[in-house]
C-alpha cells in the first residue's frame, strides 16, 4: 500500500514539472511572437510586444480559466497587429503612389508647355512667310521688329517656366528620395537599441563575401538574460539590451557593422583579421561587460551584464552559412565553460 502511495506522489510531481514546462514554453513563444511581430513591422509593433508581455504575466498561475482567457487575449492581439500592419504597408503604399502622380503630372505639364509655345513658334513661321510678299521696306523693318520682339517674349517665358518646372520636379524628386531612405532606414535597423538588424548586417555580410575580403565575425549571447526579464521586466530589459548596444558600438570603428542579431544575442563584422579580432573581444570584456543601472517599479540598482562570445575570421570560398554556424558553435562552448 506504502508503494501505490508513492507512485502516486511521483506522478503528480511529474505532472506538475510538466505542466510548468508547457507554461514556460508558452510565455517563451509569446516573447518570441513580441519580438518577430517587433521586427516584422517596427512602427506597430512595439504595441504587440508590450501586450503579449503583459499576457506572459497573467498566465503565472496555471488555472484553466487563466490559460482560456490568454489564449484569447493572445488571439486578438495578433489580428489587432494584423490589421495595424497591413494599413501601415498601405499607408506607405499610398504615399509613394502619390508622389509618382505628381512627378508624371510635372512631366506632363513640361510636355503641355512645349506643345502650347510650339503653336506660337508655328505663328511666328506664318509672320515671316508674309513678309515675302510686301513691298514697302518700312513696313517691312517694323513687321520684323514686332515679331522679334513676340518671339524674345516667347523664349523668356519658356526659361522661366522651365526653371520653375525644374525646381518643381527637382523638390518632388527629393521628397520622394527622402521618403524612400526612410523607408530603407527602417528595414536594416533595429527600433530598440539603434544598431543594425539582422537584414543590415546579412547585408554588410554578404558585400564582404562578394568582395572576397578578408574579415572577421563576432557573436555575443547575453548571458542570464532571461533571469533578468523574470526578476525586472521586460522594460528593465529592454534598458539593458540598450545601454548594452550604445557601450558594444563605442568600441568598435566606424568601418565595422555592429548590430542586434535577434532577442538578446548582438553580432559585429569587423574588416580585420583573426588576432586583431580576438583584441577587440578582449576590449568588448573589459569595457563593455559590467555593472548596468536601471529602473524598475519606481526602483534604480545596478545588475552585472556579460556575455558568451564566439569570435572567428571567414575563410575562403566558406558560405555565410557555415561561417555563422562555426561562430555560433564558438560561442556556446563559451558559454557552456562558464
Amino acid at each position: 500500500m506504502q508503494s501505490v502511495i508513492s507512485l502516486k506522489k511521483y506522478l503528480d510531481s511529474d505532472r506538475d514539472e510538466l505542466v510548468r514546462s508547457a507554461l514556460d514554453c508558452y510565455r517563451a513563444a509569446l516573447r518570441t511572437m513580441g519580438s518577430a511581430g517587433a521586427q516584422a513591422c517596427p512602427p506597430v509593433g512595439s504595441t504587440l510586444k508590450q501586450s503579449l508581455a503583459a499576457l506572459q504575466q497573467k498566465i503565472a498561475e496555471a488555472t484553466p480559466a487563466r490559460i482560456e482567457e490568454t489564449q484569447a487575449g493572445v488571439e486578438k492581439e495578433l489580428q489587432d497587429w494584423a490589421q495595424r500592419a497591413t494599413d501601415y504597408y498601405k499607408q506607405r503604399t499610398s504615399e509613394l503612389k502619390e508622389l509618382l502622380l505628381v512627378i508624371a503630372g510635372t512631366a506632363e505639364a513640361v510636355g503641355e508647355r512645349d506643345s502650347r509655345y510650339q503653336v506660337q513658334f508655328q505663328a511666328f513661321s506664318a509672320q515671316l512667310s508674309k513678309l515675302a510678299d510686301l513691298q514697302d521696306l518700312t513696313e517691312i523693318r517694323s513687321s520684323l521688329l514686332a515679331s522679334a520682339a513676340e518671339l524674345k517674349h516667347c523664349v523668356q517665358k519658356m526659361a522661366e517656366d522651365g526653371k520653375q518646372a525644374v525646381a518643381q520636379l527637382r523638390a518632388e524628386v527629393a521628397k520622394c528620395q527622402t521618403r524612400i531612405q526612410e523607408v530603407e532606414r527602417i528595414a536594416v535597423f533595429d527600433p530598440l537599441t539603434g544598431l543594425a538588424n539582422r537584414r543590415g548586417i546579412e547585408t554588410a555580410l554578404e558585400f564582404r563575401l562578394a568582395q572576397g575580403r578578408s574579415f572577421s565575425l563576432m557573436l555575443l549571447d547575453l548571458n542570464e538574460f532571461k533571469q533578468l526579464n523574470d526578476l525586472y521586466g521586460h522594460l528593465a530589459g529592454d534598458q539593458v539590451l540598450q545601454q548594452f548596444a550604445a557601450e558594444l558600438k563605442a568600441v568598435f570603428r566606424a568601418t565595422d557593422s555592429v548590430g542586434r542579431w535577434g532577442g538578446d544575442e548582438f553580432v559585429v563584422v569587423l574588416d580585420v583579421r583573426q588576432p586583431e579580432a580576438d583584441e577587440f573581444a578582449n576590449r568588448v570584456k573589459k569595457w563593455v561587460f559590467g555593472e548596468y543601472s536601471l529602473e524598475s517599479a519606481g526602483v534604480k540598482r545596478k545588475v552585472h551584464v556579460d556575455a558568451a562570445l564566439g569570435v572567428t575570421q571567414w575563410q575562403p570560398h566558406e558560405t555565410l552559412a557555415e561561417l555563422l554556424e562555426r561562430a555560433d558553435r564558438l560561442m556556446y562552448e563559451h558559454k557552456n565553460s562558464r
